[in-house]
């Protein structure tokens, strides 16, 4: 048998394809459940405002350092704010990079033409 469960010079042995598509489809989706239930952190200002995150995307806390806040000068928290959250997004989108790529680049395995 050659890689991906085809014999030589012949057609895809499908129960085995079929075993292993299962096996990869278990282990993306307890990859995926890992991430959503995973906190990333981000921050703005040197950590004056961070923001934890959910690896589904839920902010669940905001840290504001109070000597950010202005009353007379509402943007920049608003900024500060807007660039934590960002910051966590981007700590989420590396995270599922991470953890759901390799299982992504295990789909090329399978010896189905397109993946």
């Amino acid at each position: 048998m050659q890689p991906g469960g085809t014999p030589p010079g012949g057609q895809p042995d499908m129960s085995a394809l079929l075993a292993q598509a299962q096996q990869v489809q278990q282990q993306l989706m307890e990859a995926q459940e890992a991430l959503a239930n995973a906190q990333v952190h981000g921050q703005a200002g040197g950590g004056l405002v961070q923001v934890t995150m959910k690896g589904s995307g839920e902010v669940v806390a905001v840290s504001i350092d109070p000597k950010v806040i202005n009353p007379e000068d509402p943007e920049t928290l608003q900024d500060l704010i807007v660039g934590a959250i960002s910051d966590a997004a981007k700590q989420v989108t590396i995270l599922a990079h991470d953890r759901l790529g390799p299982l992504a680049s295990g789909m090329g395995d399978l010896g189905l033409p397109g993946m």
